[in-house]
């Protein structure tokens, strides 16, 4: 047994293997509990200027270590492969990626509706996005450095880099300065639905949370209207649409 890593240095291939991965999950829901906590205690816009200073920290360190043990290159603080990988294959990834965090967020609610009812799994839901959206439009804000107050168009561009714009199909239909109508003309969860012939998802309790803060968190001014989501009627070309304004 080696010194100071008890039993686990023990383990066949296969179940060390499997800790490690297991190591990794741990690391990311021990991330999530500290943002909770951080949130919990010193409210939002504290934790997530805490969050930013541990994340740049978080990643540069776990990036090093990580190329140390698998001896690949870093460039500018990211895997040198990454960055020169075929522009096709990036975006490839990137879908892989969204499609991977969609999955994981109906695989949440569908243990919790399986388990606890279509009530809980909603409730739960819904609260979850009360927490994800605010925090995605902080990412995005970052991401594109918009300043502030960015207004509508900072809003247009925000919405384009949300995870849902890399699998869904998504429009904008400008209304004039003061306010513009966004549509999700096709949308994953519900389209794989439509082809088993199930009724539409309804999703506009989620939807009035998701979408109203999002666009709060990106300029406190905009207010956000649901023009139809479902279990509402809704026309072929969309299946749901919000409008945003914002008064001068």
């Amino acid at each position: 047994m080696e010194e100071g890593r008890g039993e686990s240095a023990d383990l066949n291939n296969h179940l060390k293997s499997e800790l490690i991965v297991d190591m990794l999950t741990r690391i990311a829901v021990h991330y999530g509990f500290w943002f909770t906590e951080v949130r919990h205690q010193m409210g939002l816009e504290r934790a997530l200027e805490v969050f930013e200073k541990a994340t740049q920290k978080s990643i540069f360190l776990g990036l090093k270590r990580f190329a140390d043990i698998f001896d690949f290159e870093l460039e500018n603080g990211l895997p040198k492969a990454l960055l020169h990988m075929e522009n096709s294959k990036r975006n490839e990834l990137m879908d892989a990626v969204a499609k991977t965090w969609l999955a994981n967020d109906g695989m949440w609610f569908q243990a919790i509706e399986f388990n606890h009812g279509m009530n809980e799994a909603k409730r739960c839901n819904d609260s979850c996005w009360a927490q994800f959206s605010p925090y995605e439009a902080f990412a995005v804000k970052r991401f594109l450095k918009l300043e502030e107050p960015c207004g509508l168009d900072g809003l247009k561009r925000a919405l384009n880099y949300r995870m849902y714009s890399l699998i869904n199909t998504q429009s904008i239909v400008d209304e004039g300065p003061d306010s513009f109508v966004f549509q999700m003309n096709d949308c994953r969860v519900q389209s794989a639905r439509k082809r088993k012939k199930l009724d539409d998802y309804p999703c506009k309790s989620a939807g009035l949370v998701e979408y109203a803060y999002f666009a709060r968190a990106i300029d406190e001014r905009i207010e956000t209207e649901c023009i139809g989501c479902p279990p509402d009627d809704h026309p072929e070309n969309w299946f749901c649409a919000w409008r945003f304004s914002i008064k001068h």
